[in-house]
C-alpha cells in the first residue's frame, strides 16, 4: 500500500469517526439538564411561551428528525440557527475558529521549543543537577491545573512585571502575539511536560544503540551524532505522542480561553453549554474532533519522513 492509498483509508476512516462522534455529541447535549427555552426566555418565561419558542426553534421535534438535520446541516455547511444569539452558527463559529487555531498552533510551536530545548539539555546531563531541576521543574506544571497555573503567569509576568495583556486577543499580527502568550505558554509548559520526560528518555536510550556507536567510530563530533543520528531515531515516538497531546490541548483551550478572556471556540462553547445553545455546542465539538482527526493523519505521515525506514506496506 503507497502513501495515497493509506492516506485514501485514513480518510474514509476519519468519515466514520465523525459519523459516530457526531452520535454521541448529539446524545450527551441533550442530556444536558435544564430546558433551552427558559433560559432564553428568562424571566418572561411561561408555559405557554416555552412551548411556542421551542415550536419556532423546532426542539420539539423528534430526535431522529433533529439528528437528520444535524447531520445533513454537517454536509451542507449549513449548521443552523443560534438558539442564544439568533444567528447562523456557521457565522459565530467562523470569527471564532481562527482564534482558537491560531492558539493551538502558537502552544505547539512553544512546546516543540521547551521539548527540543529541555528534553536534550535533561538527556545530555543525565544525573547531574541540570536533569533533576528539569525534572523536578516539569513535574511542577504537569501537576498544575491550567486554571492555576494561567492565574499565577497572570500575576507574575502580567500584573507584576507588565511584560503582557492579562486577557484579550489584540488587533495586529503583533498584538495577537503578544496577547495570546500567556496563554499559549500555559499550554505548552503542560503539553512539553509529558514530552520533554519521554524524549530524554528515547535519547539515552538511543544513545547505546549499534548504529551510534558506529557514527562514534567514523570520528564524528558528539554533537553531529546528537543532532543527526541520536535526536532524528528519538523522535518517533515522541512524534506520537505529540499528536496524541493534541486532543489535550483542544480540551486545554476551553479553560484556558476562559481564563484569559481570549474570543475562540473554548469561551464560545462554554458560553453556549451553560445557555443549553444545541447548535453551537454540537458544531464546535465536531470541528474540534475532525482538528484532532486530522493532527492524527499527520502524525502517522510524518514517519516517514523522520525514519526512510517506515513504509506504508
Amino acid at each position: 500500500m503507497g502513501r495515497v492509498q493509506y492516506i485514501g483509508r485514513r480518510l474514509l476512516m476519519m468519515v466514520l469517526v465523525l459519523f459516530g462522534v457526531t452520535i454521541i455529541i448529539f446524545s450527551m447535549v441533550r442530556l444536558i439538564p435544564g430546558d433551552p427555552a427558559f433560559l432564553i426566555l428568562g424571566d418572561r418565561a411561561t408555559n405557554e411561551a416555552a412551548a411556542q419558542l421551542r415550536e419556532q426553534l423546532g426542539l420539539n421535534k423528534p430526535l431522529l428528525t433533529q439528528y437528520w438535520e444535524f447531520i445533513r446541516g454537517i454536509a451542507t455547511g449549513q449548521l443552523g440557527t443560534s438558539l442564544l444569539y439568533r444567528q447562523p452558527v456557521i457565522n459565530l463559529v467562523a470569527r471564532r475558529v481562527p482564534v482558537s487555531l491560531f492558539l493551538a498552533f502558537y502552544a505547539m510551536s512553544l512546546a516543540a521549543i521547551l521539548t527540543l530545548t529541555f528534553g536534550v539539555l535533561a538527556a545530555v546531563n543525565r544525573g547531574r543537577w541540570v536533569d533533576h531541576v528539569v525534572r523536578i521543574a516539569f513535574l511542577f506544571f504537569i501537576t498544575t491545573p491550567a486554571f492555576w497555573l494561567g492565574i499565577l503567569l497572570i500575576l507574575l509576568l502580567s500584573l507584576r512585571l507588565h511584560l503582557f495583556p492579562v486577557s484579550g486577543y489584540g488587533q495586529t499580527l503583533t498584538d495577537h502575539f503578544r496577547s495570546l502568550f500567556l496563554p499559549a505558554l500555559t499550554l505548552a509548559l503542560q503539553l512539553s511536560a509529558v514530552l520533554i520526560r519521554n524524549l530524554r528518555g528515547q535519547i539515552i536510550t538511543v544513545q547505546y544503540s549499534d548504529y551510534v556507536r558506529t557514527a562514534r567510530s567514523k570520528g564524528l563530533s558528539e554533537r553531529m551524532v546528537l543532532w543527526r543520528h541520536t535526536l532524528r531515531n528519538a523522535l518517533i515516538p515522541v512524534v506520537t505522542i505529540f499528536g496524541l497531546q493534541f486532543g489535550y490541548l483542544v480540551g486545554g483551550t476551553v479553560v484556558v480561553e476562559t481564563v484569559f478572556a481570549v474570543p475562540g471556540l473554548g469561551q464560545l462553547l462554554i458560553q453556549s453549554i451553560t445557555g443549553r445553545d444545541y447548535p453551537v455546542v454540537q458544531a464546535i465539538t465536531v470541528i474540534a474532533a475532525f482538528f484532532v482527526i486530522l493532527v492524527n493523519l499527520i502524525v502517522d505521515l510524518s514517519y516517514s519522513f523522520l525514519d526512510p525506514r517506515v513504509s506504508y506496506e
